[in-house]
C-alpha cells in the first residue's frame, strides 16, 4: 500500500495556489487527523479510556454517549486552526460562530451510529464543508441557520467508516475517491479513485423493514415491488441489508449499487424521518450525486431543500437514479399505488396487470 498516494499529497495537488481550495484542504486534513484518533479509540473498545455510557440526549433527541462527546471534542480541537466561520455539530444545541469573516462553514456528525459501538459493528463520522454566505456576516445569531447555504453550495463532503478498515470517502466537488488508513504509516492512502455506482439495476435495498406498517403508502408500494422479486415489475429477486448506521449503508450503495431508504413514518417523532439535513443528508446526497447516483426525500432532490433549523430532519433516499426516480414517481403520482400494493393486484390477485 505504501506506493499509493497519501491524502496529504492528494489535497496538495488539488489545492494548488487557489486560496479557497487551500482552506478546504486544510479542513479535510484536520478532520482526517482527528478521525485517526477516533479510529484508535473505537478499535480499543472497552479498553479505551472513554466510559461508553449514555449521557442523556443530544439536541436532536438521540441518545448521547461518551464517545459522541469525546469525538466531537477531537474534531472541534483539530479544526481550531482552520479558516472556519461557523461550526455545526449533532452534539451541540446551537450553531457556533467562530470567526464570521472566514470563508468556510463546517457541519459534522462526530459518531454516526454510535448505538452500534456496543455491538462491535461499524460506526462513522460525516462532514460537510460549505462556503460562508455573504449574508451570514450580517445575520443575527438567531437567523444564521436560516441563511445556511443549500446543499448545492457544498465545496466538499465526506464520511469515515470505522470498521475492519478505517475508510474515508471524499469528494472535493468533482469525483468521489476512497482512502484507507494505513496504520503502519499513520496516513490515509488513496485506494479507489473516481467511484461510480456500478449497476443501476443492482437488486439490493437497505431499509428497516420492521417499520413497514408505519410507512407512507408510496414507500410500502416500492418495497412491495422489491419483495415481489422475479414476479414483480423488476423481474429480479432482491436482497435486503440493514446496518443501522448511515455510513455503512451508504458505503454499500456507493460501492455495490442499489438503494438506501430512511423514510418518514407515522410514529411520534418520525414524521420528517430521523436523519438531519445539514450534517447527514446534505453530505451523503452530495457524494451520491458525484458518484452518478441520486439523493431525494421521496419527492424532491435533497440538495435543493433549504435548512430552516440546525437539527432539521428529512426523509432520506440514496442510490441508483432509476430507483430514486421510481420512489419520487410513487410519491408524486398516488394513482400508481394500487397496482403495486393492493391485495387484489398481487401475484395471485384477481386483477393483476
Amino acid at each position: 500500500m505504501t506506493h499509493k498516494p497519501t491524502l496529504d499529497a492528494y489535497l496538495t495537488r488539488h489545492a494548488g495556489s487557489d486560496m479557497l481550495r487551500v482552506a478546504v484542504a486544510e479542513v479535510v486534513a484536520s478532520l482526517a487527523a482527528a478521525a485517526i484518533r477516533v479510529s484508535e479509540a473505537v478499535s480499543l473498545g472497552a479498553l479505551a479510556e472513554i466510559v461508553e455510557e449514555a449521557r442523556g440526549h443530544n439536541a436532536g433527541g438521540d441518545e448521547q454517549k461518551d464517545m459522541d462527546v469525546w469525538a466531537d471534542r477531537q474534531f472541534r480541537e483539530a479544526l481550531k486552526a482552520c479558516a472556519i466561520a461557523a461550526f455545526a455539530s449533532e452534539e451541540v444545541d446551537e450553531l457556533e460562530i467562530w470567526d464570521a469573516s472566514q470563508p468556510l462553514c463546517v457541519a459534522i456528525d462526530p459518531v454516526d451510529g454510535s448505538g452500534n459501538l456496543e455491538l462491535n459493528m461499524p460506526v462513522g463520522t460525516i462532514f460537510s464543508i460549505m462556503p460562508t454566505p455573504d449574508e451570514f456576516v450580517l445575520a443575527s445569531a438567531a437567523d444564521r441557520t436560516l441563511v445556511w447555504p443549500a446543499g448545492t453550495s457544498q465545496l466538499a463532503a465526506g464520511f469515515v467508516i470505522y470498521g475492519p478498515q478505517t475508510t474515508l470517502v471524499l469528494s472535493l466537488g468533482e469525483a468521489v475517491d476512497i482512502f484507507t488508513l494505513d496504520r503502519r504509516s499513520g496516513h490515509f492512502r488513496l485506494t479507489q479513485a473516481n467511484v461510480r455506482l456500478p449497476d443501476q439495476d443492482q437488486p439490493e435495498y437497505s431499509i428497516n423493514a420492521s417499520n413497514y406498517r408505519h410507512w407512507e403508502e408510496p414507500v410500502r408500494a416500492f418495497i412491495d415491488e422489491c419483495q415481489a422479486g422475479a414476479d414483480g415489475p423488476s423481474g429480479r429477486d432482491h436482497n435486503m441489508r440493514w446496518h443501522g448506521a448511515l455510513v455503512a449503508d451508504t458505503f454499500r450503495a456507493l460501492t455495490r449499487g442499489g438503494i438506501y431508504l430512511y423514510p418518514a413514518d407515522a410514529r411520534s417523532g418520525y414524521g420528517q424521518g430521523r436523519l438531519r439535513l445539514i450534517y447527514e443528508a446534505y453530505p451523503m446526497a452530495f457524494l451520491m450525486e458525484r458518484a452518478g447516483g441520486a439523493g431525494s426525500n421521496g419527492r424532491i432532490r435533497i440538495l435543493d431543500i433549504r435548512a430552516t433549523s440546525l437539527h432539521q430532519r428529512v426523509p432520506l433516499i440514496l442510490g441508483a437514479t432509476n430507483k430514486v426516480a421510481r420512489l419520487e414517481t410513487l410519491h408524486n403520482r398516488p394513482g400508481l399505488w394500487p397496482p403495486t400494493s393492493a391485495p387484489l393486484f398481487a401475484n395471485r390477485g384477481l386483477f393483476r396487470v
